[in-house]
């Protein structure tokens, strides 16, 4: 009996959501980007566009292979772009008036007079939003994974992990509209209070990205003072040496005065350690105060839903790390050369590789699990709400 009326409000949401336009032009869209995606191509040369070659000294068959190009073409411009801001964006509009136009007035009347769970029929609501989201990724998906089939000749089963990630994904966001639709009965109202927490998100997730980077440059520049410092000691102790064997004074010992601004006899021998120390404390001073800030944004994203992550972890389930770090590698050798003097702490190859290193130290599970206990705890409130109004 439970499973019968669940499956009839699913079919009736799915004729609601069927009726309106915008779910098939949603659908019609999501056919003509797997179009474009199978325009785009690659050869020895370069990449390709329907039938123009555009040369690319990194990206061609005689550094990465066919089956390479179309799996980072399909997670980023695929599911970061396309899944994730275009698709997500006309499936929000589509699904953000289910909560509301079920609890205006005139509706949930008829609906209550059911012999039905609340709890139940607010999830099954629920449930027919990411029912709307999912057939659109599977239709994306099933295209992108015929393409590379056909022309790469790699049929990527694994590609279908992108409709449960990007479901995911649109969950965290869409309880959110949920919970906003059921308060406030608006449509519009859910719509543009959704989008602001979805950019707060992209904020924060930018913040936290930035303070890291930030980070890395000033702890790699710290290491790179410290070794500077070490040479000089190094230096200004073979210099004691040799006066010591030599019968000279060295200042600091033996009742000799040291110079007014040197610390130790290694500064008074070797002018340049001063200046070598004083960088030092510097960089230590600011590896601790954007560890600080690091710390203070990494705190508010643990948090939050983890919208980038939770997308990125289909590029590293279907992209292997070595073939990434071959083409970060073949990004870096390509860019400007600077100076080693001259070259800005945030252009330092070692920062990107740090960068990359520390975004695989989370794992699926810390994801995953704090983006879900988010999500579960508004779903919480929206069971709440409705269950104790009085409609």
């Amino acid at each position: 009996m439970i499973l019968r009326q669940t499956k009839a409000m699913l079919i009736d949401a799915y004729r609601e959501l069927n009726a309106k336009k915008l779910f098939w032009l949603t659908m019609g869209l999501n056919v003509f980007a797997v179009l474009i995606f199978a325009s785009l191509g690659i050869n020895d040369r370069g990449t390709t566009l329907l039938h123009w070659t555009f040369d690319n000294s990194i990206l061609n068959t005689k550094i990465f292979s066919e089956e390479f190009y179309y799996k980072t073409k399909f997670t980023g411009l695929g599911v970061r772009f396309w899944l994730s801001w275009v698709s997500a964006i006309l499936a929000l509009v589509s699904t953000a008036g289910i909560i509301p136009d079920m609890v205006s007035s005139g509706t949930i009347e008829p609906i209550l007079s059911k012999p039905l769970g609340r709890t139940r029929l607010f999830l099954t609501k629920y449930a027919t939003g990411l029912l709307f989201v999912g057939l659109q990724v599977l239709v994306f998906t099933a295209g992108c994974f015929l393409v590379i089939g056909i022309r790469a000749g790699s049929w990527e089963f694994g590609m279908f992990l992108a409709i449960p990630i990007v479901l995911a994904f649109f969950s965290y966001i869409y309880s959110f509209c949920a919970l906003v639709g059921l308060v406030t009965r608006s449509t519009i109202t859910a719509l543009l209070l959704t989008c602001l927490f979805w950019s707060m998100l992209f904020v924060v997730h930018y913040g936290d990205e930035t303070m890291t980077m930030f980070r890395v440059s000033a702890e790699i520049k710290m290491e790179d003072r410290a070794a500077a410092v070490e040479r000089q000691e190094d230096k200004a102790q073979a210099k004691i040496e040799v006066m010591r064997e030599e019968g000279e004074p060295v200042p600091g010992e033996n009742g000799e005065p040291l110079p007014e601004n040197a610390k130790d006899s290694l500064e008074a021998v070797n002018s340049r350690l001063t200046n070598a120390r004083s960088n030092l404390s510097d960089s230590q001073n600011g590896v601790a105060s954007w560890k600080a800030w690091n710390a203070r944004v990494g705190m508010l994203k643990s948090i939050l839903p983890k919208t980038s992550e939770t997308l990125s972890l289909l590029k590293k389930n279907l992209v292997s790390e070595d073939a990434m770090t071959k083409l970060l590698n073949a990004q870096m050798e390509n860019q400007p050369k600077y100076n080693e003097n001259e070259m800005p702490a945030i252009a330092d190859p070692r920062v990107g590789t740090r960068m990359q290193d520390a975004q695989l130290q989370k794992s699926a599970a810390w994801i995953l699990s704090t983006s879900f206990a988010f999500e579960a705890f508004l779903l919480g409130l929206c069971i709440i709400i409705f269950t104790r109004r009085d409609f």
